[in-house]
């Protein structure tokens, strides 16, 4: 860590460590870091003055000059930070507003803290992952008041007895100091001590002599006290080494009177042995940490530490080791007495003390009694989907790959936006935002105005509809949610539209524990912006005819029994009589709209002089009846209409048939939804034609084999007579624009590639039929028996038929 922080934010660092709550060492480390980074001494002179206790006049200034240059020392500005860091200091955020040169070389001024106090910044820095567990705020605490033992009630060898029943076994060896020697005013334990008594031999030793307990443990210094350790030792010396358990931890802190530390301490529950008052200015806090080993020791002090400078208490981080020596009750200290506060507070151990943290910090409501609600019940949340979904809940729309479920996701946008209905069902009207995470911008926007048109959906209101195109910048979902968040608070949707989350999916799909944590993030969203959410998933590969709706989507259960609603689409078999009525009407829409469209030229009572069956009928008759009228007013129309009806053929035939089934936790089961895919929209299948179609997967499940092969043949023979065609078309047109004839070789020259592989003449000529139609000739030069004749389309010989 480099000085770049403190050189921003130097009076920040500084105030965050006051020289009060610094060593001998660290205080002239910070020195050392100031020289180092080019700060003067009167920096260093100023930051320690504050400390009135221990500073004295010009000695900054001597040791300043033995530091040398500082310009490859040990310590550098970012020593200063870590220890700012570790007092619950936060950097200031960067403001990108500016740029900052490489030339600044003026660094800021100091000139300590504003009311003479060390500052404490409002949110202590947390590591990263690890959240705050604030429990208390220290500025409504009243301070407890302490009473110093007085009079007859002043029992050194009981105070001292308490101490090590509440902290040893008494076979536990302790380590304690008397002696003491004196260094700048400053009064430091001198040597180990004694580290090789049990707790139960010093305590035999107390109640033999009593009060004056220079016979148990040798005269304490009067000015200085003594100190204890609060780890039994092995007997072998005073080193973390030597610790035989790693069972408490000491909190201290100067920085708040003891008596509000207690209050503090008090409120947060610690789970403390024993509290002893310094003598001075602060307490000695015990607190049970029962570590099995040096590692867990330190991870659970520093959590404790962290803790505790979340909710206003500024551990001297010094005091981490777990060897380290505290103050012993029982003794006097420079005419004030070290004396045992409180013993057993709070929790009963850390596990105890962990569990409580957690449960104040997981933000869950309260239980409550049905009888206080009985009578006034809330009121429920209005429906978003009317018989689906409620506003504020999540919904999951799931089917297999190219269902169209994006389509259908933006129709319900739409229909939101709009406050039209969906499939059938009424919407509330309200703004939508809709996360895109699969499609570029452009195709995105593209296909709401599409949808628009289908829809037939007037853009009134094109406001509520909100577009957040994240295509290649999405994150997963547990970073995604706080940024939607933010952006969907501006907004104020009734629903935010996910799609689709394969995009954001956080672990294993199969694993139940981790679906649950990702589909968690979804009640967050729901619950901080206080809308519905709404997402599609994918179905599991393999045929889903056979399973119920809840147990199509890919992956674990979880995906299922989470949302309130689940819509599950699967497809349905089309068979051969089933296309031929949707090719019909197909063809009956498109000549009843052409004739309506161009009724003043072709006669607005064109009606009239179609027979009433044909136009009852439809499909061929319709068309044929249609088509002779057109000849007959326009033949050059003709053309036009032929190519019309073509269209309409084909886009009948690439219609796909869908069902919608539901799982509903708010509202009763509904009946199956038919619809019938007409690129890009969802229609409902409102004439019945649908009700007695069977799922893909079983319709082909009681074929047998060989209609399963025919039917497999059929579908691919089709599909490369389509390309065919469509490649000697583009070749007839590229004749057509450059002038030349349509002869096999120049339309040869001009196709497109055919099955990935560039058509030879050979295979031309071998297309193209003898036919009587005159559409599209394509002129045979002869040679191997060819006839000249024209490309045989199916579909344009039955759009004549009958003329």
């Amino acid at each position: 860590m480099d000085g770049s922080i403190l050189a921003d934010d130097l009076q920040g660092v500084l105030d965050a460590v006051p020289a009060s709550s610094l060593g001998y060492q660290d205080w002239v480390g910070v020195g050392m870091a100031l020289k180092a980074e080019g700060y003067g001494c009167d920096v260093w002179e100023r930051w320690s003055a504050l400390d009135a206790a221990r500073y004295h006049p010009g000695e900054c200034e001597r040791k300043w000059r033995g530091f040398g240059d500082g310009g490859e020392g040990r310590v550098n500005g970012g020593t200063i930070v870590q220890m700012a860091l570790e007092r619950g200091y936060e950097p200031p955020a960067w403001d990108m507003g500016e740029v900052i040169g490489w030339d600044v070389t003026e660094l800021p001024a100091y000139d300590g803290p504003q009311d003479g106090k060390a500052r404490r910044t409002t949110r202590p820095q947390q590591p990263k992952g690890k959240p705050a567990n604030v429990v208390v705020d220290p500025t409504w605490l009243e301070s407890e008041e302490l009473r110093e033992p007085e009079g007859d009630a002043w029992r050194p060898a009981q105070q001292l007895t308490r101490y090590l029943s509440a902290l040893f076994d008494s076979e536990d060896i302790v380590g304690y100091v008397t002696e003491a020697f004196e260094r700048d005013g400053r009064w430091t334990p001198a040597g180990k001590g004694d580290c090789t008594r049990t707790a139960g031999e010093i305590i035999q030793q107390l109640a033999k002599y009593g009060d004056d307990l220079s016979y148990t443990l040798g005269q304490p210094n009067a000015e200085a006290g003594a100190w204890i350790r609060f780890n039994p030792l092995d007997g072998q010396g005073v080193r973390n080494d030597n610790v035989a358990e790693f069972r408490y931890a000491l909190v201290e802190s100067d920085e708040m009177a003891p008596g509000r530390q207690m209050a503090a301490m008090r409120a947060l529950e610690l789970p403390i042995a024993a509290v002893v008052h310094s003598g001075n200015k602060s307490v000695h806090v015990i607190v049970r940490v029962d570590a099995k080993d040096y590692d867990e020791y330190r991870r659970r002090v520093d959590f404790l530490y962290r803790t505790c400078a979340d909710n206003g208490l500024q551990p001297d981080t010094q005091n981490k080791n777990p060897s380290r020596l505290s103050r012993m009750p029982g003794v006097m200290r420079a005419g004030r007495k070290q004396w045992l506060v409180a013993e057993s507070m709070g929790q009963p151990s850390w596990k105890a003390w962990t569990e409580w943290l957690e449960e104040q910090n997981d933000d869950l409501p309260d239980p409550e009694t049905l009888v206080s609600t009985w009578d006034d019940m809330p009121e429920l949340a209005p429906p978003l989907i009317e018989g689906v979904l409620r506003q504020g809940h999540k919904m999951l729309l799931a089917g297999p790959s190219k269902a169209g479920k994006s389509f259908a996701l933006i129709a319900l946008t739409v229909a939101i936006a709009e406050g039209l209905p969906w499939f059938g069902w009424r919407c509330a009207q309200g703004r939508v935002m809709y996360v895109n995470l699969e499609l570029d911008r452009a195709s995105c926007l593209h296909r709401f105005r599409d949808v628009y048109a289908a829809m037939g959906a007037r853009p009134d209101n094109l406001r509520n509809v909100v577009v957040w195109n994240l295509r290649g910048k999405s994150k997963p979902m547990d970073q995604l949610a706080p940024a939607l968040m933010r952006r969907a608070a501006k907004e104020r949707p009734i629903a935010v539209i996910i799609d689709p989350i394969y995009k954001v999916i956080t672990g294993d799909e199969n694993s139940a524990d981790q679906m649950a944590a990702f589909c968690n993030q979804f009640d967050k969203v729901a619950d901080g912006l206080g809308c519905a959410v709404i997402y599609c998933h994918h179905h599991s590969k393999g045929a889903q005819g056979g399973k119920r709706s809840m147990d199509r989507a890919s992956g674990s259960g979880v995906f299922a029994r989470d949302p309130d609603a689940l819509l599950d689409m699967l497809e349905l078999h089309v068979s051969d009589e089933l296309r031929a009525q949707l090719e019909a009407k197909a063809v009956g829409r498109f000549c009843e709209g052409f004739m309506d469209a161009n009724a003043a030229a072709l006669g607005a009572g064109w009606r009239s002089q179609v027979p009433e069956d044909d136009l009852a009928a439809g499909g061929d008759r319709l068309m044929a009846a249609c088509g002779t009228a057109v000849q007959a007013a326009r033949p050059d129309w003709a053309r036009p209409f032929l190519d019309g009806v073509v269209a309409a053929r084909r886009r009948a035939r690439a219609m796909t048939a869908w069902r919608v089934e539901g799982t509903l936790r708010e509202f009763p089961r509904f009946e199956p939804v038919n619809l019938l895919f007409d690129y890009p929209m969802h229609a409902v299948d409102a004439t019945g034609a649908l009700a007695d179609a069977s799922p893909e997967g079983e319709e082909l499940g009681r074929m047998d084999y060989r209609a399963q092969g025919r039917e497999r043949k059929a579908r691919n023979d089709a599909k490369k007579q389509e390309e065919k065609l469509a490649a000697l078309r583009e070749g007839m047109a590229a004749c057509a624009e450059d002038g030349v004839d349509a002869t096999v070789a120049n339309v040869v020259e001009r196709m497109p590639e055919v099955n990935g592989k560039a058509p030879t003449e050979g295979q031309v000529r071998n297309w193209v039929k003898a036919s009587a139609n005159e559409w599209c000739t394509i002129t045979c030069e002869g040679g191997k028996g060819k006839q000249p004749g024209v490309l045989r389309d199916p579909e344009m010989e039955d759009a004549m038929t009958g003329w």
